[in-house]
């Protein structure tokens, strides 16, 4: 299935999807929108995607937001409507655009960054929902919707202070400055910076391959207790996990890691089961 804005290929159990306009700067049209969860939820739903690397084309990763998705409206929408349903239209269509994003949060697999040049304003809250973030030498990061006259809307707002101290996200979503990689990388934003764009994506396609030789079912539980750990006290946390492990954890992928290290080799785990689709 072809799509407008990404191309996708899975080899080894690694997902590399690829934003793919760059002599549009990887702008967010409003194919984006509906294309992205798409192929996230497709390759969940396989079962044999171990990991996901999401990179992109062209001088920057992405120049955010094509703001024609909101002048040109939207089906449904009409100016000279009644204002109230108007405004819970909006607020629905502002929920799918989240939904988007929140996507690669509710993958089973992890989701790694790899920016190069320009993440810039619709970029940031999309790398904020990433499990980790990576970058080029070049690369920098961008609230720009505070230049524009908007309230970021998407996600950066609740996300990037989990993800930086507070104070300084809040001084780039209030000032739109430019965040670079290696201060991005001090903070902990970014695990790491390459000197160019290729081999930001040959070290991030690396680090996916070893994530993807683990045991699949011990990655998802890993990823779905740091997720709900982010959200709740720690009280919460344990409860979660022991929940988690007294249903999830099983003997076979242990003894596989066992038995595969006695013999000396790797170990070889199945793959997780798809996602039902429908009963």
């Amino acid at each position: 299935m072809g799509h407008r804005c990404f191309e996708v290929d899975v080899a080894a159990k690694v997902a590399h999807v690829r934003l793919s306009r760059p002599d549009e700067l990887n702008s967010m049209v409003r194919e984006f929108w509906t294309e992205l969860p798409e192929i996230i939820r497709d390759l969940d739903a396989r079962g044999d995607v171990r990991a996901v690397v999401l990179s992109s084309t062209g001088r920057h990763f992405t120049a955010g937001l094509d703001l024609a998705v909101f002048t040109a409206g939207f089906p449904g929408m009409s100016s000279d409507g009644e204002i109230g349903r108007s405004r819970a239209y909006l607020r629905q269509v502002l929920m799918v655009l989240q939904d988007a994003f929140s996507s690669l949060e509710q993958a089973r697999m992890p989701v790694l960054a790899a920016v190069q040049g320009g993440c810039i304003g619709g970029g940031v809250d999309l790398v904020c929902a990433a499990d980790m973030r990576y970058a080029s030498a070049d690369a920098f990061f961008q609230v720009a919707e505070t230049n524009v006259g908007m309230t970021a809307d998407v996600g950066t707002l609740q996300r990037l202070p989990k993800l930086l101290p507070e104070g300084l996200a809040r001084e780039l979503a209030y000032t739109g400055r430019r965040l670079t990689a290696p201060r991005a990388a001090e903070l902990g934003f970014v695990n790491e910076v390459f000197a160019t764009h290729e081999e930001l994506v040959a070290g991030v396609l690396e680090i996916a391959a070893e994530i993807a030789a683990k045991s699949p079912l011990a990655v998802w539980g890993v990823k779905e207790m740091l997720l709900h750990a982010r959200d709740h006290s720690v009280a919460d946390g344990l409860a979660h996990v022991a929940a988690w492990q007294t249903g999830m954890f099983q003997a076979p992928d242990l003894m596989e890691s066992i038995t595969a290290r006695a013999e000396g080799r790797e170990p070889e785990y199945p793959d997780l089961l798809p996602i039902p689709d429908g009963l």
